[in-house]
């Protein structure tokens, strides 16, 4: 069946955001969802930012939204936290037992390029817990790790745990099926190609910012005309890898940092197949970093970043200084760029693209709740990298090739 799209201003959805919203606030009692707040006046941005909160969750209790529109970043911050209550709560057949054990009787991923943990405990013989999706590469069942499907950190955690890298990463809801799988594919690129740039060295880096004053979009231009108005400087690095999907990184940083306020850089990432899109994305979720400190809705981010007044002040400086001292050498339309009206040709896109680089299986966990009717998904691609801040984290085989390179 052909899946059109119907909302195409800073995201694709099936349904305009208002819809997608109405949708969605139906199930909010039975997901423990209780508050929707508008926080985007506590920043100068005028960047639409909102936080929704979960006040029992098993990992985050506050999700955050972002959007060219306060409708879009409402929706943008109900859907996350209706994805992270899926995954906290799963009710499908799991499977207790070794690696051995499974491959025996039943198709099981790749688990040697799976993400996993430094000093982690897992081998062949680990009796751990199974989870089953479907190799959509392939069209078959396959197991995988339950660790990295589940989002319920409460402890103790399940048997065998600690192997695999447990993090949100592929974790994705929408408004139809496609619609998920595309922003959990573009979420695992983007990921990949995060990582991959910062394992370059600092010259192959300058070469991939952006001239600002070659971005063609209005969206983005309104954005970035958002950002002019309130003094903020913007810095936009190309993030494309060899997958071909367009990808951008942006870092914001008050030009006159102010001893009052004192905001150290924040920084967005985003990807998709319309380059304007990965860079609406990259550029509102800066502006939702930003709003995420002011807040202090995340505490695990304010711990691993403990910077005082006077530091957040130093860094802002230098940061800003090491901006104006290179200058962008790269075009925002030397990005690829693929539009389509349907989220098939997307999703067909995407799963040609990560195939291409060796890619092998893209295993699609459907968490879905028949009742509630939001689909969401968890997607696994075994050789895509994570973001390599993750605690633990230990390069697979194409950060190990992008080291190489770089010691080269």
């Amino acid at each position: 069946m052909t899946v059109r799209k119907h909302a195409l201003a800073g995201t694709h959805r099936l349904i305009p955001p208002a819809e997608t919203l109405e949708r969605a606030r139906r199930v909010m009692p039975e997901l423990g969802i209780t508050r929707i707040a508008n926080v985007t006046g506590l920043d100068t941005l005028g960047i639409p930012v909102v936080m929704v909160v979960r006040p029992n969750a098993r990992s985050l209790s506050v999700s955050q939204g972002k959007g060219v529109t306060l409708e879009a970043a409402r929706a943008s911050g109900l859907m996350e936290a209706i994805e992270f209550a899926h995954a906290e709560h799963i009710d499908q057949p799991l499977r207790l037992g070794s690696l051995e054990e499974l491959r025996a009787t039943c198709p099981v991923v790749d688990v040697s390029l799976l993400p996993r943990r430094d000093r982690g405990p897992f081998s062949p013989h680990l009796r751990t817990l199974w989870i089953a999706g479907v190799n959509v590469l392939e069209r078959r069942p396959t197991w995988v790790p339950y660790e990295l499907v589940h989002m319920d950190y409460t402890l103790p955690l399940p048997p065998g745990s600690g192997s695999f890298l447990m993090s949100s990463n592929g974790l994705a809801s929408g408004n139809h099926p496609l619609e998920a799988l595309n922003h959990a594919l573009c979420e695992l690129i983007e990921r990949d190609a995060t990582t991959r740039f910062r394992f370059s060295s600092d010259a192959a880096q300058r070469q991939l910012r952006v001239d600002l004053s070659t971005v063609d979009d209005p969206d983005c231009r309104e954005l970035l005309e958002r950002y002019e108005r309130a003094g903020v400087e913007v810095a936009v690095w190309e993030l494309t890898s060899d997958i071909g999907v367009a990808a951008f990184s942006c870092v914001i940083v008050d030009r006159d940092p102010d001893p009052s306020r004192p905001l150290g850089p924040m920084g967005g990432i985003g990807c998709h197949p319309c380059r304007a899109i990965a860079l609406s994305r990259a550029l509102t979720e800066a502006a939702q970093s930003r709003l995420t400190v002011i807040t202090g809705a995340r505490d695990d981010l304010l711990h691993q970043n403990v910077w005082t007044p006077e530091e957040n002040l130093a860094l802002a400086r230098k940061r800003r200084d090491e901006l104006a001292a290179h200058p962008p050498e790269r075009s925002f339309r030397d990005a690829p760029d693929f539009r389509s009206e349907t989220f098939n040709e997307d999703a067909a896109f995407l799963l040609e693209h990560v195939r291409a680089v060796g890619v092998r299986e893209v295993i699609v966990v459907d968490l879905t709740r028949p009742h509630l009717g939001i689909p969401v998904v968890r997607v696994i691609a075994p050789g895509l990298e994570p973001l390599n801040d993750i605690p633990g984290y230990v390069p697979g085989p194409r950060a190990s090739r992008w080291l190489r390179e770089r010691a080269s």
